[in-house]
């Protein structure tokens, strides 16, 4: 009885060191792809934060093409395309309510950013 335990733990134990693996491939695709994207998000800056007016500005060190703004559970509240690009944008909602919504940002290298932001009710 013991000898057969003593076997079957030693089985699962050889079979456990041979399924490690050590070795990792990487796609160098997500890795530019990642580094893109965070030099986009470090690029980026939404004020006055919270939001407790109708407005808010975006500043980005690359050109802004478009703006969407979606709540929560995904409806689209506000878009805008920029025939111009610009680097800093003046966002006017119409009536926010109070909540957490999502702005899509899409520079003018095709680069999107993705920002969470937060309307509160004005004071």
């Amino acid at each position: 009885m013991k000898k057969s335990l003593l076997f079957i733990l030693f089985i699962i134990f050889t079979l456990g060191l041979q399924a490690q693996k050590d070795t990792v491939n990487v796609s160098p695709y997500q890795v530019q792809k990642s580094a893109l994207a965070d030099a986009a998000n470090a690029s980026i800056t939404i004020y006055p934060v919270p939001i407790r007016e109708n407005y808010f500005t975006i500043r980005s060190e690359k050109e802004i093409t478009s703006v969407k703004v979606t709540n929560i559970i995904g409806q689209d509240i506000f878009k805008v395309k920029c025939n111009n690009p610009e680097t800093l944008t003046k966002i006017n909602l119409d009536n926010p309510k109070r909540g957490m919504y999502l702005v899509t940002i899409v520079l003018d290298d095709g680069a999107r950013v993705v920002k969470k932001i937060m309307i509160e009710q004005a004071e």
